[in-house]
C-alpha cells in the first residue's frame, strides 16, 4: 500500500521536482555505502578528463550529474533547480524542459572533457567531474534569456532575470580567473552556453532540441512492447455483412408486405393464396 502511495506521489511530482528526489535519494544512497563499506562505486559514474578512460564509460556525459561532492553542493543546485523550473514549466512543457536540461549537463561535459585535453594548465585540477550545475545552469540561463526583464523576489527585493544570469557568468569566470574549480567552471559556462542559445534560438522560432527530442522517443521506442494485434477487423467486415444481409431481407420482407396489402385493397382478403395469408399472419406475430 505504502509503495503504491509512494509511486501515486511521484507520478504527480513535475519532471524537476522528479529529478531533484532522484538527485537526494542516489546522494544518499553514495553517502550510506561510503559509510558502511568504506567504499562507493560511484567512480564508474563520475564524468573522468581523460578523453580515452571517457570512451570506456561514455554514460558518464549524463550519469555525472547525479553525484554531488557534499550537502552544500546538492543542496543549492537542487535550490536553484526548484525555482527556475518552476519559471521554465510555467513557459513550455516537460519535454522541453528534459531537453534544455540534459543538452546542458552534456555540453557541459564536454566542455569539461575538451578543456582538459587542449589547455595543459587544466592538468592538475579536478581528476573527475560531479553535479548538476551544468545542467541547473542551462534551465537558469535560458529563462533569463527568454525573460530577461521579468522581475523576480530575491530577499527583500526585485531584481530582474538578466542580472541574476549575468552575475552567475561573471562568477564562473571570476572563479576560473583565480584558478578554483576551473572544470566545474567551464562545465558551468558550457551549460549556461547551452540554455542561452536556446531561449534565443527558440525565440526565432527554432527548437534546437528537436533532434533530441526524436532520439529519445526512438530509444523509448525500442523498449516499448509491440501490441498485438486483435483480430477486429475479420469480425467487424462479417459483422458488417451479416448487417447489410438483414437490410435486404428487410427490405425485401416489407416489399412483399406491401404487395400483399395492395392485393387486399384491391380484391379484398379472399383473394389471397393460403402462402400470401401464412406469410401475413407471420409477419404480423413478428411485429
Amino acid at each position: 500500500m505504502m509503495s503504491g502511495g509512494l509511486r501515486y506521489q511521484f507520478a504527480r511530482l513535475s519532471i524537476a521536482e522528479k529529478l531533484i528526489v532522484v538527485n537526494v535519494l542516489i546522494f544518499l544512497v553514495d553517502g550510506l555505502s561510503r559509510a558502511l563499506f568504506g567504499q562507493s562505486f560511484a567512480h564508474w559514474f563520475h564524468l573522468p578528463k581523460d578523453f580515452f578512460e571517457f570512451l570506456s564509460q561514455p554514460w558518464s556525459l549524463i550519469t555525472y550529474s547525479f553525484f554531488h561532492s557534499g550537502f552544500g553542493h546538492i543542496f543549492w543546485n537542487m535550490l536553484v533547480l526548484y525555482f527556475a523550473s518552476r519559471i521554465f514549466l510555467n513557459l513550455f512543457d516537460s519535454q522541453r524542459f528534459i531537453n534544455v536540461y540534459f543538452l546542458g549537463l552534456m555540453l557541459g561535459g564536454l566542455v569539461f572533457l575538451l578543456s582538459y585535453n587542449v589547455f595543459p594548465t587544466l592538468v592538475n585540477s579536478n581528476a573527475a567531474l560531479i553535479g548538476a550545475s551544468a545542467g541547473v545552469n542551462a534551465v537558469l540561463i535560458f529563462v533569463c534569456a527568454y525573460l530577461p526583464n521579468q522581475e523576480v523576489r530575491v530577499i527583500f527585493f526585485n531584481i530582474k532575470l538578466w542580472y541574476i544570469g549575468a552575475a552567475l557568468v561573471v562568477k564562473d569566470l571570476v572563479l576560473i580567473g583565480m584558478g578554483e574549480n576551473i572544470g566545474g567552471g567551464m562545465a558551468h559556462l558550457g551549460g549556461a552556453l547551452l540554455g542561452y542559445v536556446y531561449a534565443r534560438q527558440l525565440f526565432k522560432g527554432n527548437d534546437i532540441g528537436a533532434g533530441f527530442t526524436k532520439f529519445r522517443n526512438a530509444i523509448i521506442a525500442l523498449f516499448k512492447p509491440k501490441e498485438k494485434k486483435a483480430p477486429l477487423k475479420t469480425v467487424y467486415k462479417k459483422k458488417a455483412s451479416t448487417n447489410i444481409k438483414e437490410g435486404y431481407d428487410k427490405q425485401a420482407k416489407q416489399r412483399k408486405i406491401d404487395t400483399i396489402l395492395d392485393k387486399i385493397s384491391k380484391s379484398g382478403y379472399e383473394s389471397l393464396s393460403k402462402e400470401e395469408k401464412d406469410f401475413l399472419f407471420k409477419a404480423g406475430k413478428e411485429d
